[in-house]
């Protein structure tokens, strides 16, 4: 039987990683717990008055964030804020399906439209990796704002 999962990052801005991957990914925030939100609501906003109604101190308003796939697919993304600073290379990493049935130049045309896309968010692109067949079809490497690294694949 196969589990859910949630994948968690450590940030220094919780709140702002979250936004950018739910840019990512087009994920959504949900809202706060038993908050029915209107859909046109900002669960952000709601959060913001949830956790002042609870008496969470201003300081700690931004030590986790969330984000969910809106069609209950893809696993949750927890965020959550740490002292420290990322010091050396993922051990682990997303890998972001951006060209999927795509091949060629027209797989590498769409990654390089998505990673323009995500450096206007704040992503760094680190290296392309060119099409080899028959085993690799080409990727991008990049980096959040944070620096973690994530591939366009």
């Amino acid at each position: 039987m196969s589990r859910e999962f949630q994948v968690t990052f450590d940030a220094h801005d919780a709140r702002a990683l979250s936004f950018f991957w739910r840019e990512v990914l087009g994920y959504v925030h949900p809202g706060p717990p038993g908050v029915d939100l209107p859909e046109d609501a900002d669960p952000m906003a709601a959060w913001d008055d949830f956790l002042a109604r609870i008496g969470v101190p201003q300081e700690q308003r931004n030590t986790s964030s969330a984000i969910e796939d809106p069609d209950g697919r893809g696993p949750r993304l927890f965020f959550q804020q740490v002292p420290e600073d990322k010091v050396a290379k993922n051990r682990v990493h997303l890998d972001v399906r951006a060209a999927p049935g795509l091949r060629g130049e027209e797989r590498m045309a769409a990654l390089e439209a998505e990673c323009d896309r995500l450096a206007a968010l704040g992503a760094t692109r680190v290296r392309r990796y060119e099409p080899d067949p028959p085993m690799g079809a080409g990727f991008i490497v990049m980096t959040d704002p944070e620096g973690n690294e994530f591939c366009l694949d």
